[in-house]
């Protein structure tokens, strides 16, 4: 289909699987993008959350979009939706995340000329599990991604595995720093007197998907009460969430019974939880750059993660973090018994680490430039540099 024109002047349009994920780790970008003069329109599905973008000035366009279905037939109609809207918004550049936004949304863009903008921001369960669906979404991968303006990677390693695989060249590519944080917003005030609460606890912040590590964690839990009945472990997260691997809400309140885990539910303002936790744990088999990891950094939080890729962005063994093998409840627990085992000074210089770490590379001013700098290139007709 040939391709159209596009205005300037139109807007530029943001599209992810959930509304939620906009407000949550987007609302930096979108404020930078208002302050210099675009209009913003999010293109996702209607939830909660919608309020909460409207009023930041962001419009919303409500789109049908199953997170965990595998059905072609609602995927075509997922395309044709992303067409239909598009035309009649005629954005400037059309920026997205997670798979579906990043395969359908971008396939409909580039067949009306509209530049594309793409950010992987994990591989998820369908690069985990190596299979017949692993297959499927590369090929889709390749196909959606060949005209895009830029694709923004938050790792190397998930970098190099779409170019060695040949889902996009290497010339298209480009490295981004997560979503990054407002150093504002998420600082390690008081940090060295909690470092003395009594009793400890650990905390996971993280959708309840067995990927995450959630299983690992109340293993492992058990395992370090055994011999340290005064720890606390912390869990915080959604439920009931739409994922193939979402952890059922009846596990999760038979660990509860048990005294295994402290459930504490879904919270819109995370930081009360993370300045109240000794250390932040996140046992995930992969990531991209790992929310979590990122404010509890900031924070100025010891950490303690998987020895994979997306984690050790952050997560640094002998500098902020005890680092354990994926999929493995003993390793984690040895790690955790190794935080534990620190003496509450050392665990206020890993604290100071991360902060330091976050300061340095994560700042979410860095981030909104760079996507500024896409759109400009993209607009322009340019890769990236």
């Amino acid at each position: 289909m040939p391709g159209l024109s596009v205005p300037t002047s139109g807007p530029i349009v943001l599209s992810i699987n959930t509304t939620w994920n906009i407000v949550n780790f987007r609302s930096g970008l979108v404020r930078r993008l208002r302050a210099e003069g675009y209009r913003v329109v999010a293109v996702s599905p209607a939830d909660a959350h919608v309020a909460v973008l409207t009023a930041m000035g962001v419009e919303h366009v409500d789109i049908a979009i199953d997170n965990k279905g595998v059905s072609p037939l609602r995927d075509l109609a997922l395309l044709r939706d992303y067409r239909r809207i598009l035309a009649d918004l005629r954005p400037a550049a059309f920026l997205g995340w997670t798979i579906k936004p990043n395969v359908w949304g971008s396939l409909a863009a580039h067949s009306l000329g509209i530049p594309v903008i793409n950010n992987i921001s994990g591989l998820g369960t369908a690069f985990i599990k190596v299979g017949l669906l692993t297959r499927i979404v590369r090929r889709l991968y390749r196909t959606a991604l060949a005209r895009s303006a830029t694709v923004f990677f938050q790792n190397r390693h998930d970098r190099d595995l779409f170019v060695a695989q040949r889902m996009v060249r290497a010339a298209r590519t480009a490295l981004l720093p997560g979503s990054g944080i407002d150093l504002g917003d998420f600082t390690p005030a008081g940090v060295e007197a909690e470092a003395e609460v009594t009793p400890f606890a650990f905390l996971m912040v993280a959708r309840l998907l067995r990927d995450k590590g959630v299983v690992e964690y109340a293993d492992a839990a058990r395992i370090v009460r055994a011999s340290r009945p005064d720890a606390r472990f912390r869990l915080l997260g959604f439920l009931d969430v739409a994922n193939r691997t979402a952890v059922d809400r009846a596990t999760v309140e038979g660990w509860v019974r048990e005294g295994a885990i402290d459930y504490l539910g879904e919270a819109a303002d995370v930081r009360p939880y993370l300045a109240a936790a000794s250390a932040v744990v996140l046992p995930s088999y992969r990531e991209g750059m790992p929310r979590s990891l990122l404010e509890a950094a900031a924070m100025g939080k010891p950490l303690v993660a998987t020895d994979v890729p997306g984690c050790t962005e952050i997560a640094r063994a002998g500098e902020n973090a005890f680092l354990c093998a994926p999929r493995d409840a003993r390793s984690l627990a040895d790690a955790m018994l190794a935080m534990l085992a620190l003496t509450p000074e050392a665990r206020m210089a890993m604290g100071r680490n991360s902060r330091a770490i976050a300061e340095r590379e994560f700042d979410v001013a860095i981030i909104e430039a760079r996507y500024l700098d896409a759109i400009e290139r993209a607009m322009r007709g340019k890769t990236p540099v």
